[in-house]
């Protein structure tokens, strides 16, 4: 006698490929009831968000296909791409945005090197590993105004800090103007911004850090593993998505800065320290082109934008290896 296989037995309210019951009525009414109460819970944080955020990007975006100008008696009229053709051919421009990328560049790079460096150091088992972590988020602390106050008196050539200590030590015989020299303006803004950012890369590293199971790094040094051998083939690994992430951001916030090369140079000398975000500053306040200004902040986030795509691309593929 031949048994044949049981047929299943349906669920009540259920198709035949468990799929789930349509919602009925009622029920359809009080989810479209929770989803209006979600949205009402997030207008305290969305209104915000659309009010100083979108509200003055998209606004933003409108005045770059315009020729809006200060003081202006006329309707401003709408002039499509004109902008952009012009910003094209503005040599100034690109020199601006070529020294942004240097600045931004360099900036990432050494902070990353050196927060790398500190936070190794603080995640150790020293001695009074709690002061020096909070002596380490001092410099990102202070306000950015503060810094460049701070540092242009470093930097003084008659009574900074620096030129004294450097004369007493015998490496230099006369003072050294470091913020209005041609070829020091850009070195020592770049020190400045390594100095005053480093914190914030070192804090997310240690974070990183101390996720990395302690067994592997034990079980590394058993099998006879060096330092470096231990951090290349444990630590490094571990921390690599947080590497990946810190350094896209400060890429983005330091080719963005504006406040503390602002006041330690103001984009001088010669405009050796004209980062882009100043030039677009000077064309809208102070020469009034509110929508060549315009245009170029938008011209900056496509060029930046692509920059970053294809750098985290190339990363991925790595990972993916």
């Amino acid at each position: 006698m031949t048994l044949l296989p049981s047929r299943a037995k349906a669920v009540p309210g259920q198709g035949n490929r468990g799929t789930p019951p349509p919602r009925t009525p009622a029920q359809r009414k009080r989810a479209l009831g929770l989803d209006r109460g979600a949205w009402f819970l997030l207008l305290p944080a969305l209104i915000p968000i659309l009010v100083l955020s979108v509200g003055p990007l998209l606004y933003a975006v409108s005045l770059a296909f315009t020729d809006a100008q200060a003081g202006r008696t006329e309707p401003t009229q709408f002039v499509g791409l004109l902008n952009f053709t012009d910003l094209r051919h503005d040599t100034l421009f690109w020199d601006s945005f070529r020294i942004g990328l240097v600045w931004a560049l360099c900036v990432t790079s050494l902070q990353f090197l050196l927060a790398l460096g500190l936070a190794l150091l603080l995640n150790q088992n020293l001695r009074l590993r709690w002061l020096a972590r909070t002596l380490a988020l001092v410099p990102w602390a202070m306000p950015e105004v503060v810094v460049g106050i701070m540092w242009r008196l470093v930097y003084h050539q008659d009574a900074g800090i620096l030129n004294q200590t450097l004369g007493q030590l015998g490496i230099i015989d006369s003072n050294v103007d470091w913020l209005t020299s041609l070829s020091l303006a850009l070195p020592s803004v770049i020190a400045v911004g390594v100095w005053a950012g480093m914190p914030q890369t070192t804090v997310v590293l240690l974070a990183g850090l101390q996720n990395v199971p302690t067994e592997l790094r034990e079980a590394a040094a058993l099998d006879g593993a060096g330092a470096w051998r231990r951090f290349t083939t444990v630590t490094w690994p571990a921390i690599r998505p947080v590497v990946l992430a810190i350094t896209a951001l400060n890429f983005i916030w330091n080719f963005n800065s504006f406040g503390l090369v602002y006041v330690l140079t103001q984009g001088g000398p010669g405009g050796r320290t004209r980062l882009p975000m100043l030039f677009a500053y000077e064309e809208a306040f102070k020469y009034g082109q509110y929508g060549y200004a315009a245009a170029m902040g938008l011209a900056m986030v496509a060029l930046i934008a692509v920059l970053l795509v294809l750098f985290l691309r190339r990363r991925l593929k790595e990972d993916a290896r």
